[in-house]
């Protein structure tokens, strides 16, 4: 094994509910839904109908800027109802599944005579290729240009996070067999973020850069490992994709199929049997969670992890872009004396609660604030949880001022919201940092049009 590098700043937040080695067949779900703002850096725009019959990869949406990057059905069934926001935004595509997963007819792969060009057709033409982000700014990849390198974090150290070692452990063959097509689409190298702890599994792949992080929450995340190997500048674009999404793109390599399927963790302290679900993209939280949640409380859903998840209601969808459902309790009922009350029972990052008595326990979170937002003052805590040579606090007050001159200056090419969000749980001006850096990128993508 080549030198560990060593993250020494951040911050594991110890919550009550992973999920066991343990996989269920979930039932199929009546219901999937695509959610046009999962995928930052395209303007979608419908190419179906209410109540038109789909089959798994039948375009639902395209790019208005460029109509080939198309999103496509996971399930086949009928298109049950398109949901719209405000200024009639599309927000949700709801498909009603008939079960069949009845496929669209692909072009049959010659894996001996494929070429860059030919393997970005295909990954176009079957909805895989929004599975690429182009780093900076964390939006969906453009086609038309060649990333330097592709970076891949092969573990995930966000709370509860799934163990993506036992992930690849169940299809490491589609893993391997999808590194070989993306491999094709740079010049660059491919480097591959790997858990010091778990290196066996990757001792056998070939052809890639191999990097291996120790250290608490960001480790996992591929930002900080980009930083820490081949830094992103102005000019500089790279690609990342996630485990899974490798996967897809082998499988579909391999047997000339579409296959959406996933494999996902159920966590948090309000589940009853914290586990692993094979699934498809976009699926219903009903079917997974029945019976599998307390109901003694108000419960907080959220698809993603605790720290970077979105909301959703009990009905809700899985996220495009996410591995986990985690239920946590509200959080919502009245404490007397508020944060300044001594207790044993909760985590805190710093000795306000008496937490770093007790390493080893895991702890019940919930979604309270704990008050409202404050001044927002330079207080020295972000730094503490971030490891990067960058500033968040001043780089977010430049975003806030609205200098783009200063956001590039202190790093915004870096970053996206999931490196930030250990500053935003740890905030005592109740800040939204997340929020904050997702608007200035927004900003820069408008400037450098």
């Amino acid at each position: 094994m080549s030198k560990v590098i060593k993250i020494r700043k951040g911050l594991n937040i110890p919550l009550l509910g992973e999920a066991s080695r343990k996989i269920l067949k979930a039932p199929h779900p009546d219901t999937v839904a695509i959610k046009p703002p999962d995928y930052k850096g395209l303007t979608l725009k419908l190419n179906v109908k209410a109540e038109q019959y789909v089959n798994v990869g039948t375009a639902l949406l395209f790019d208005k800027s460029n109509p080939q990057i198309l999103i496509t059905s996971p399930v086949s069934g009928i298109v049950k109802s398109i949901n719209r926001g405000e200024r009639r935004k599309i927000t949700e595509v709801i498909i009603e599944s008939d079960g069949k997963n009845t496929q669209e007819e692909f072009e049959g792969i010659n894996r001996s005579s494929l070429t860059p060009d030919l393997i970005i057709e295909h990954l176009l033409k079957t909805g895989l290729w929004v599975n690429i982000t182009q780093r900076p700014f964390g939006i969906v990849a453009d086609p038309k240009r060649k990333p330097r390198a592709i970076f891949v974090s092969c573990f995930d150290s966000s709370p509860l996070a799934p163990d993506l070692s036992y992930i690849l452990e169940q299809d490491k063959k589609s893993f391997v067999h999808g590194l070989e097509i993306i491999r094709q689409l740079t010049t660059g190298k491919v480097h591959l973020g790997i858990d010091a702890n778990k290196p066996e599994l990757f001792e056998s792949i070939t052809g890639v850069e191999k990097h291996y992080f120790s250290g608490p929450h960001p480790a996992g995340n591929v930002g900080v490992q980009i930083h820490h190997i081949s830094p992103i500048g102005k000019g500089d674009m790279v690609w990342t994709l996630r485990v899974q999404d490798i996967q897809n793109i082998g499988r579909y390599f391999t047997t000339s199929k579409l296959d959406f399927e996933r494999l996902i963790a159920i966590t948090g302290s309000e589940v009853l049997e914290p586990i692993y679900v094979k699934t498809v993209v976009g699926t219903s939280f009903t079917p997974i969670l029945k019976g599998n949640v307390t109901t003694d409380k108000k419960l907080r859903y959220i698809s993603g992890n605790p720290l970077t998840g979105t909301h959703e209601m009990t009905s809700g969808y899985l996220g495009y872009n996410h591995d986990q459902i985690t239920v946590i309790p509200e959080g919502d009922e009245y404490e007397f004396v508020g944060w300044a009350m001594p207790r044993f029972k909760k985590f805190s990052a710093s000795n306000t609660y008496f937490s770093w008595m007790f390493p080893k326990r895991k702890y019940i979170a919930d979604a309270n604030m704990h008050g409202d937002p404050r001044a927002f003052v330079v207080t020295g805590e972000y730094e503490k949880y971030l490891p990067m040579d960058i500033l968040p606090v001043f780089l977010l007050k430049s975003i806030i001022t609205n200098d783009i001159d200063q956001m590039e200056q202190l790093g915004i090419y870096e970053l996206i919201e999931e490196d930030l969000a250990l500053c935003e749980y740890v905030c005592t001006s109740k800040t939204e940092v997340q929020k904050i850096l997702r608007e200035g990128i927004d900003v820069m993508i408008t400037e450098l049009k």
